[in-house]
């Protein structure tokens, strides 16, 4: 066959890099934006922020602070001693937590102290001998934040240098020892290694009667019955009768299963809006966040330069300048219509609240804004919106409808607010089945079978029925 030339036309799709960097930036949360904005700052000249000229001189000042105390030396730490005592090296290194967790605390304002600086100024105040001290202070630093004591004996002996104790079975009992010494530390119920320890350790510290014999029974043998609320079961295990049960019940309930969760520091974490709903002249208007919105332009000094320049390399900075700014603007004009479609959509929910949330599909949103699925799906991802209501991503307005006896539909989420209302208003003594709930809301018009009734509630982390009623 001789070789021969031929022509071919065919059609395929191109993504300039100017597109590819539209789409990659639709997709990214506000954190990520700024986060990629500024590293294309620290690579490219021509783009600058507007505020750059007001914030130069703290920059500035920041700068030449964190160039003085890089510039300061750390002294070297003296390597220890040979023969230094390995209870001593122990007290001062041991850490089961990370560095990045020891910076954390350094951070810490000094009136809120941790569950271990308390632990450790109680057990500076004991009568224990060095040893002994040593021994609590390990256990101390093993508990996780809730005040549990997650690893066993035998693993922190193991961590333990081979001169600590000749003996293993010496050194087990020690450590039984400083554990029984931790659990008698405030607040009651740390060290323990199980939620029964732990609640067990905390009735203990009432006064004895008839009432904590019974919770210590319940909470040692039966806690799994008293949590799956059994109450027959644990009536014909413990042979108490109804207002016995009842009063253990009660005292059990006022132990705390998390005794180190109130020292824990919550780390606030807080959502910027791409977008504020608010209602003006009796309509809801969506407009965007001016605090998310990075304020970007092209280095005018640099614009100059180039003008005249004959490298093509300052050229082609320029132009991704110019096409990041586009592309930001872009981005944000595009959250804003689909923020817009979304709230002309779901104004019921803005006034009513979630009852009032009407089935929603991406889809809808595509065909009135005449743009891709793909497209409102990456606008809807970690983009949020701020409501009288409220701020939400906006894939909550988005769910699945449910079939209605006129016709209609009903979306998931008012079905599920409908559902949190029912329990809510329910009878403690007698609450309601999946089975029932199904039917109250069909004698309303809304047609929901139970397993879908049973999937809402377990989404909303309501317990099932049995667990619900009261003794």
């Amino acid at each position: 066959m001789k070789p021969s030339l031929q022509f071919r036309l065919s059609q395929h799709l191109t993504l300039t890099p100017q597109l590819q960097q539209s789409i990659r930036l639709l997709q990214l949360s506000t954190v990520e934006l700024n986060q990629e904005i500024e590293r294309i700052l620290m690579e490219n000249p021509a783009l600058e922020r507007e505020d750059h000229e007001e914030h130069g001189d703290g920059a500035a000042a920041a700068q030449g602070a964190n160039s003085g105390t890089s510039a300061t030396e750390a002294p070297a730490e003296a390597p220890p001693a040979p023969d230094a005592d390995w209870s001593a090296d122990v007290a001062a290194n041991w850490r089961t937590g990370s560095d990045d967790e020891d910076n954390d605390r350094n951070f810490t304002t000094p009136d809120t102290p941790t569950l271990r600086d308390h632990l450790h100024t109680q057990l500076s105040l004991t009568n224990l001998g060095v040893r002994d001290r040593i021994f609590v202070g390990l256990l101390i630093d093993a508990l996780d934040d809730d005040g549990y004591l997650t690893q066993s004996l035998e693993e922190i002996a193991t961590l333990l240098p081979p001169e600590a104790a000749a003996d293993a079975d010496a050194l087990a009992e020690e450590l039984s020892i400083a554990l029984r010494h931790l659990q008698n530390f405030e607040p009651a119920g740390v060290g323990a290694r199980s939620p029964s320890e732990c609640l067990a350790l905390q009735l203990r510290t009432h006064p004895e009667c008839t009432t904590r014999k019974l919770a210590l029974e319940i909470v040692d043998k039966h806690l799994e019955l008293l949590a799956s609320r059994d109450y027959s079961r644990l009536k014909s295990l413990t042979g108490a009768d109804d207002d016995a049960l009842r009063t253990a019940q009660q005292l059990i309930r006022g132990l705390n299963p998390r005794p180190g969760a109130s020292f824990a520091r919550v780390e606030a974490r807080y959502v910027v809006p791409d977008v504020v709903v608010r209602k003006t002249r009796n309509a809801w208007r969506a407009s965007l966040n001016p605090d998310a919105m990075p304020r970007l332009r092209v280095n005018r000094l640099y614009a100059e330069i180039a003008a005249g320049a004959r490298s093509g390399g300052i050229s082609s900075q320029l132009q991704e300048a110019r096409w990041l700014i586009k592309n930001v603007q872009q981005r944000f004009d595009t959250i804003l219509r689909v923020s817009q479609a979304i709230v002309d959509r779901q104004r019921h929910f803005l006034e009513h609240g979630e009852v009032a949330m009407r089935p929603l599909v991406l889809r809808e949103i595509a065909e009135t804004l005449s743009l891709h699925e793909s497209t409102i799906s990456r606008v809807t991802t970690q983009k949020y919106m701020a409501t009288p209501r409220g701020t939400f991503e906006l894939k909550y307005f988005f769910g699945s409808h449910v079939a209605t006896e006129a016709g209609g539909s009903a979306s998931s989420t008012a079905i599920r607010a409908l559902i949190k209302q029912l329990v809510a208003a329910e009878d403690a003594h007698a609450p309601l089945s999946d089975s029932r709930i199904s039917q109250i809301l069909g004698e309303q018009g809304i047609v929901v079978a139970r397993r879908t009734i049973a999937k809402y509630r377990e989404s909303l982390q309501i317990p099932a029925v049995n667990q619900r009623k009261a003794l």
